[in-house]
C-alpha cells in the first residue's frame, strides 16, 4: 500500500478539525476552500475535481424489495457533457440524432459493442429494441450501461431521453453495502449550486424509501472529491 503524499496527509489534517457533521452549504463551501489552506508549498489540484455524495442507507441490499435505485435530472447538472447511444429504428432514429447521441442504431450497435467498442457513458433503447440489447447483458451490467426500465433508459421517447442524460441526469443505485455513491458536481461549481444539486438527489432517495426498510433510513452521508477526504453532513 502506497504511503500518503504531503498534500494527502495536510488536507487529512484539516478536515480532522472538524469535530460535528455540518449542514449541508457549509459542508460544501468548507470543501471548496480545502485546498486553500494547504501549507507553503504543497501545489493544489489542477483539474476541476468531480464532488461526490455518499449515503449511507438502512437497508438490506440482498433483499430484493429494498434495491434503491432511480434517476434524476439534477437542478444544476454534473458539469459535463454525457457520450449516449440509442438502440431504436424507424422514425426515432433521427430523432435520436437530432438530440445529440453519438451513435444510433440496431444489431450493427449491438455487434460494434461485441466488437469492444465501448466509447459512450450512457445506452438507451426503445421498447422494441431489447432483443438486441439484451444478449448485450454481461458486457454492460457490470459496466453499469445496461438499458433499465427502472432508470428511464429504456423508453419510447429516446429525443427526450438523449437530451436529459447528456445534461446530466443522474443514476444512481444502492451498492452490497447498502451505500449510494453518486457525483453531485464538480469544484468549479458555486457551492449553493452543489447544496442543491445534493439536496435534490438525498430528497430523491428518501422518497424511495422501501416499505419493509426497518429503523433509520439514511444513517449517514458523506461530501468528497476526487482528491480530498471525506466531511460529514448534518442529515
Amino acid at each position: 500500500m502506497s504511503k500518503p503524499s504531503k498534500r494527502q496527509k495536510a488536507l487529512s489534517e484539516i478536515c480532522s478539525k472538524v469535530q460535528q457533521p455540518m449542514e449541508i452549504d457549509q459542508c460544501m463551501a468548507f470543501v471548496k476552500n480545502l485546498e486553500a489552506g494547504l501549507p507553503a508549498g504543497i501545489k493544489p489540484c489542477r483539474f476541476d475535481q468531480t464532488v461526490e455524495i455518499a449515503i449511507r442507507l438502512g437497508v438490506d441490499p440482498k433483499q430484493a424489495d429494498q434495491i434503491v435505485r432511480g434517476a434524476i435530472v439534477l437542478p444544476h447538472g454534473l458539469g459535463t457533457v454525457r457520450r449516449v447511444i440509442v438502440f431504436t429504428q424507424g422514425d426515432k432514429i433521427q430523432d435520436a440524432e437530432a438530440a445529440g447521441a453519438v451513435a444510433v442504431g440496431g444489431k450493427e450497435l449491438a455487434d460494434r459493442i461485441k466488437a469492444g467498442w465501448l466509447e459512450f457513458d450512457v445506452a438507451i433503447a426503445s421498447p422494441d429494441m431489447m432483443g438486441v440489447v439484451g444478449p448485450l447483458g454481461k458486457l454492460l451490467g457490470p459496466r453499469g450501461l445496461m438499458p433499465s426500465p427502472k432508470a428511464g433508459t429504456v423508453t419510447n421517447d429516446v429525443a427526450v431521453a438523449v437530451k436529459e442524460y447528456r445534461a446530466g441526469k443522474l443514476e444512481f443505485r444502492v451498492d452490497s453495502a447498502g451505500i449510494i455513491h453518486a457525483p453531485v458536481g464538480k469544484m468549479s461549481f458555486g457551492s449553493q449550486q452543489l447544496a442543491e444539486n445534493a439536496l435534490a438527489l438525498i430528497r430523491t432517495i428518501v422518497s424511495l424509501k422501501p416499505q419493509s426498510a426497518k429503523g433509520v433510513y439514511v444513517r449517514s452521508a458523506t461530501i468528497s472529491a476526487t482528491m480530498t477526504p471525506g466531511i460529514l453532513i448534518k442529515i
